[in-house]
């Protein structure tokens, strides 16, 4: 008797879960002077805009990358950003809002429906790592939001309007919010709505989903992964950049 079988099916691998990025740059950056808004600024002979695209745009866990402008500049990013250095991840590039918050909100209803973690990260941090990204989405993932952060390393004081101290703060327990931060879908795009029909304003995005009843948790960044908002920012940017192409 002769015994049959069935061609072997191999299994076939199910797709990671989409990951889309964010980059918020509408701001005017009115605290660094003059006409040109902070993103376009140039760090190292290129707009800090093109450092952080350029970070994202590498790491192996970004699949998309929408980029919120001002609508006035739309045009100048697809071509003079977006085309003209190959970022192939940048899938939309939309209008912004008058406050970052706003431009976050606008991003997000283009994200797909089926993307599994929405990573935000503010376009005027150029020194993001790969690292950084791989392990705030692994947190999301588990977790369900993380955000990268900083351990408060300074004596911090709590000053009366009077301009005296009244107590030393504890900063054991204080941490700076910095970006990238990373979330489940469902649970930023809730807390975005619910934030924009209830008129609560926020400063990041991990507070809006804090706001929703969530926990998030906090993956260590670097003291070098500033935000570039003042003049002298800038000058501490040029000093990290040469740090790191005199380190290879």
């Amino acid at each position: 008797m002769t015994t049959t079988r069935s061609p072997r099916v191999e299994a076939v691998p199910r797709q990671a879960p989409q990951v889309v990025a964010l980059v918020p740059a509408a701001g005017r950056g009115l605290r660094m002077g003059g006409s040109v808004p902070k993103q376009f600024l140039s760090l190292g002979g290129e707009p800090l805009i093109v450092q952080s695209l350029r970070i994202l745009q590498a790491a192996p866990v970004v699949d998309q990358i929408i980029l919120a402008v001002p609508s006035a500049d739309i045009e100048y990013c697809e071509n003079e950003i977006v085309s003209r250095h190959r970022f192939t991840k940048v899938t939309k590039v939309v209008a912004g809002g008058a406050e970052r918050q706003d431009s976050v909100l606008h991003a997000l209803a283009q994200v797909p429906p089926d993307a599994d973690i929405v990573l935000i990260h503010d376009a005027v941090r150029p020194f993001v790592t790969l690292r950084m990204i791989a392990e705030v989405v692994a947190a999301a993932r588990k977790e369900g939001a993380a955000i990268i952060a900083l351990p408060m390393r300074d004596t911090v004081k709590q000053v009366r309007t009077n301009g005296m101290i009244e107590r030393t703060v504890d900063r054991t327990p204080l941490w700076l919010a910095q970006t990238p931060q990373a979330f489940r879908r469902d649970w930023i795009v809730t807390a975005h709505r619910n934030a924009h029909a209830e008129g609560v304003r926020a400063t990041d995005d991990a507070f809006l989903v804090e706001w929703l009843g969530h926990s998030v948790a906090v993956v260590e960044g670097s003291g070098e992964n500033i935000k570039v908002t003042r003049p002298e920012d800038l000058v501490i940017g040029e000093a990290i950049l040469a740090s790191r192409i005199k380190g290879g």
